[in-house]
């Protein structure tokens, strides 16, 4: 991608003709240069049982797949190549188990200047290629391509439905979306309105075809909610209180009818707070940076949250608690060594959770939940 990689470069691979030997090295672009992640949610579970995580990388994405569940790892190979695609990457998923990827792509155009365009890639089986970039747009036409500049990362959701819809901020402070339609065709543009919002806003799928677009600004978090997958996203015009760090606020289901659980970390404290419907917003501490990766997970017959969070030392920090239960505390604990970017988390094919960290080279660690102690323990760390 667009970003500098602290990494040396790798060579690429054999060649016999036309025919590819051997994967394309990728080189990861896991942290801005000020430290700020480039992708978030990136450790996903397909359908055949393995793992596959991924990051921004010089050229395309970089992707590491387990050569079977619970198995070693392969990678990371480049797939979706492509020439100016910038340095942050949105990942969903849908119930299908299809991977979706979202990310800007800038290009010179002959009339001088910049374009800037999103674009969209799908992954639909574990380890297999990736479909190549898919173009969705930009709210502007060429002409006002200098508009396009000023637009803020992209963020992908796909709804119930497999449906993926995507929202970026837009040139003048608001939100812009672009959903595909059933048949897999992309509607038109929707400018849903709003100011002031911060570059990186977020989307947040539930059941029933409900999504939630969050857009902090310099008033509030905006919210904007699509009820089901039939409907139009209004824009709630009283906005959630609170000032979060840029590219902190993120949410999971937590309840039934499609009931979401929003987490943000406070600018001013570095804290991380959680809220619901119209309940004011609980601290839960866990001073760090960046944002919490989310796993809803059933443990010791207890469903529960389950949070990962890099801490303000820079090292893994975890914590778990009854899913809704904040208001009863929350503690964290470090784990691990330094790292980079922002956690993740997932639960592989047995059921158990899985915490990943890029360590400062943008290599992966993982430590896996034991199943011979109670509660959440992890075994040792291992380097992927």
């Amino acid at each position: 991608m667009a970003l500098r990689s602290r990494q040396a470069s790798q060579q690429g691979p054999a060649k016999s003709g036309t025919i590819r030997t051997a994967p394309t090295p990728a080189t990861p672009v896991v942290a801005a240069e000020d430290g700020s992640p480039t992708v978030t949610g990136w450790l996903r579970l397909g359908k055949d049982g393995r793992l596959t995580a991924y990051a921004p990388a010089e050229g395309g994405i970089a992707r590491w797949t387990e050569s079977a569940p619970g198995g070693a790892w392969t990678g990371p190979e480049l797939v979706a190549p492509g020439v100016g695609l910038q340095s942050h990457l949105s990942i969903a998923q849908g119930d299908d188990g299809y991977v979706h990827l979202a990310a800007l792509r800038q290009t010179p155009i002959a009339e001088g200047g910049t374009w800037t365009e999103l674009v969209h890639a799908i992954q639909y089986q574990t380890g297999r290629p990736v479909k190549n970039w898919a173009v969705v747009g930009s709210p502007y036409p060429r002409r006002d391509w200098q508009q396009g500049l000023r637009m803020g990362h992209p963020a992908v959701g796909v709804d119930s439905a497999g449906n993926a819809q995507i929202v970026v901020r837009n040139a003048f402070g608001g939100v812009s979306a672009r959903g595909q339609e059933p048949s897999g065709k992309w509607a038109g543009w929707a400018d849903l309105n709003g100011n002031g919002a911060d570059r990186s806003i977020s989307i947040v799928a539930a059941e029933g075809g409900r999504m939630v677009i969050l857009a902090p600004s310099d008033t509030g978090i905006h919210v904007y909610e699509r009820p089901s997958g039939d409907a139009e996203f209004e824009w709630l015009k009283k906005p959630v209180a609170g000032k979060p760090a840029t590219g902190t606020v993120t949410g999971l289901q937590t309840g039934e009818d499609g009931r979401i659980t929003f987490f943000l970390r406070d600018i001013a404290s570095g804290q991380l707070r959680a809220w619901r419907d119209d309940e004011p917003p609980h601290p839960i501490g866990g001073k760090g940076t960046g944002p919490v990766a989310l796993l809803r997970h059933e443990i010791d017959g207890v469903d529960c949250m389950v949070l990962a969070q890099r801490d303000a030392e820079g090292r893994p920090a975890i914590a778990v608690y009854p899913t809704e239960q904040e208001a009863a505390g929350v503690s964290w604990t470090p784990t691990g060594e330094a790292c980079a970017g922002a956690p993740a988390l997932a639960a592989d094919a047995e059921g158990r959770v899985v915490l990943a960290v890029f360590t400062p080279e943008g290599r992966i660690r993982i430590a896996r939940q034991r199943t011979d102690a109670p509660g959440l323990a992890f075994a040792a760390w291992q380097q992927i």
